[in-house]
């Protein structure tokens, strides 16, 4: 049975409603928050939420979630939590909950990671360099360059990408043909071995309008994604493209692939999340941890409200489950 452990992510935002709403339902699975008790206990106060925590045990083996029981290892937020109230003050905080639970992932007490949302602007404000959770799941696993890869809760609808949190002008000096084998190969193996695809579907955009139409609007599609398509495909990779992306997402195509490798941040989520938006779940490929997220930000306007939707966060701990199932870890 897996132990999934989450990080609410910023203390202020809506993370901590969404676990405790999913912690009111039972879950054949064991969920662990790595947080501050009392902040969970205040946010619950605060919805009108009957939730009891109790210290988490890693010693023992895991057991099913039980409706309004809430393992918590406790990390203790260094500034009171207001929700709503954005602060750079637990920036330390939200690190040390996602190293501990990362950690906890590598030495195999948890088998898991899922994520709240966090607010990057709050972390570097404080002095911290950071540019997102996927890059730094990558620096603490000491992995290879991670893949994000957005998928709907049913896996209808799947959109990776070769580049993530770019400004829009550095994105064509990103893309090289090896940096394009190495997205397709990971997208490749990860579709493989975190859902069980045999021989998984690749469909590529282009970088240009009209995937460059030969030229006339960017040679990037000559030059970059061809090769490393043909370069792929010579590996075993099933892949084809690059396709425009103004019409790789029409149903008809989109459907003749398993997934589609988007240029850019974007270029591919504004279509997914147009499609599911509230169930899709975000799930890094490449690392040898699972990990999974919500699609949305810290929505710091509907925290402590009661109006946040946790169809996203109970995705994503479903499918990090189904992850961990599927790797027979």
């Amino acid at each position: 049975m897996p132990r999934l452990v989450v990080t609410p992510g910023e203390p202020a935002g809506v993370g901590p409603d969404l676990l405790l709403e999913v912690a009111t339902k039972d879950w054949p699975f064991e969920i662990v928050a790595v947080a501050d008790s009392n902040m969970l206990a205040e946010r619950a106060h605060l919805l009108g939420l009957s939730i009891s925590m109790e210290p988490a045990n890693y010693a023992t083996a895991p057991s099913p979630h039980r409706a309004g029981l809430l393992p918590v290892d406790h990390v203790t937020c260094m500034y009171s939590v207001v929700a709503g109230k954005l602060t750079s003050g637990n920036a330390a905080y939200v690190l040390t909950t996602l190293d501990r639970a990362i950690d906890h992932c590598l030495i195999g007490r948890a088998n898991a990671l899922v994520t709240g949302p966090i607010h990057k602007a709050t972390i570097t404000q404080s002095g911290e360099p950071f540019d997102g959770h996927t890059n730094y799941l990558a620096t603490r696993c000491q992995a290879p360059p991670p893949i994000m890869l957005l998928t709907t809760a049913d896996q209808s609808f799947r959109v990776a990408l070769a580049t993530m949190h770019l400004p829009l002008v550095d994105v064509p000096t990103a893309l090289s043909v090896e940096g394009l084998q190495h997205v397709f190969r990971t997208t490749a193996d990860g579709l493989q071995r975190d859902f069980g695809l045999l021989s998984p579907r690749l469909l590529v955009t282009g970088l240009n309008p009209h995937a460059g139409e030969d030229g006339t609007l960017g040679t990037e599609e000559t030059h970059v994604i061809k090769p490393a398509i043909l370069a792929a495909r010579n590996h075993g990779i099933h892949i084809e493209g690059p396709f425009s992306a103004d019409t790789v997402f029409v149903d008809d195509l989109r459907t003749r692939g398993d997934v589609v490798i988007a240029m850019y941040h974007d270029q591919g989520l504004p279509a997914i999340k147009y499609a599911g938006f509230g169930r899709v779940i975000n799930v890094t490929l490449g690392l040898p941890i699972v990990r999974t997220s919500v699609d949305h930000g810290t929505a710091a306007d509907l925290a402590g409200t009661g109006r946040a939707q946790a169809k996203s966060l109970r995705a994503a701990v479903e499918t990090a489950a189904d992850i961990v199932r599927s790797r027979g870890t």
